[in-house]
């Protein structure tokens, strides 16, 4: 079992080493594959990544990010300028120019509202807006509709172990996958917490999915 004093050192590694973590202000602390992560970085897309990379950790299984975003001056925007911003992403993006998503924007925190067909949109709006200058966080409260197509329960279960067994970085055998309804349950163990939400993501990129039960655990 790997101690906390060395899950430390290799999520304070990975920090280091992944370039989109530019601040060195972010700590780590690691209790029984509990990482908090703790400190300032200078943007929302920062603090994300360094969440990211310590989910990518093998031995972490749970990741609490308590890092404040504090923004510089040189890329402070008003609620006005973020929310232009945000209007003019969601009008070119060709994910997204389709759908009816609206954003509030207040003290740099967005709140996203609306309703898109894919899991994919309301997933890739937040994306997109995490990397622009002066968002402190998001709060993504879009809804899938629900599908127009009625897909067997035995067909969406097929489609989801058949993307399974295509992805390099799962190991497909390990997760078992039960839909009743639209409704699919995700159980049994992945390696790292990255690997969770790619299972998660194939899961919601089937048809007929109207809802996903995550209980998938690292191993």
């Amino acid at each position: 079992m790997t101690s906390d004093e060395e899950l430390q050192k290799r999520v304070l590694d990975e920090l280091r080493w992944d370039p989109k973590v530019q601040s060195n202000e972010v700590g780590v602390i690691a209790r029984d594959g509990a990482i908090t992560l703790t400190g300032e970085v200078y943007t929302y897309a920062e603090k994300l990544a360094a969440e990211r990379a310590a989910q990518r950790v093998k031995g972490v299984r749970a990741v609490a990010a308590d890092i404040r975003v504090k923004i510089p001056s040189r890329l402070a925007a008003s609620d006005e300028d973020v929310a232009e911003r945000i209007a003019r992403l969601l009008k070119w993006n060709s994910m997204l120019h389709s759908t009816n998503i609206q954003a509030k924007v207040a003290s740099g925190y967005v709140t996203l509202t609306g309703d898109v067909d894919w899991e994919y949109q309301r997933r890739e709006a937040a994306r997109r807006i995490e990397e622009l200058n002066g968002v402190t966080g998001i709060s993504n409260q879009v809804r899938v509709r629900l599908p127009s197509i009625t897909v067997s329960s035995e067909d969406i279960e097929e489609q989801i172990k058949r993307a399974l067994h295509r992805h390099a970085d799962v190991e497909a055998s390990r997760v078992r996958v039960a839909v009743a309804n639209g409704r699919v349950t995700l159980d049994g163990t992945v390696d790292a917490l990255f690997e969770r939400e790619l299972v998660e993501n194939a899961a919601w990129a089937s048809p007929g999915v109207k809802e996903v039960m995550d209980h998938l655990r690292v191993a």
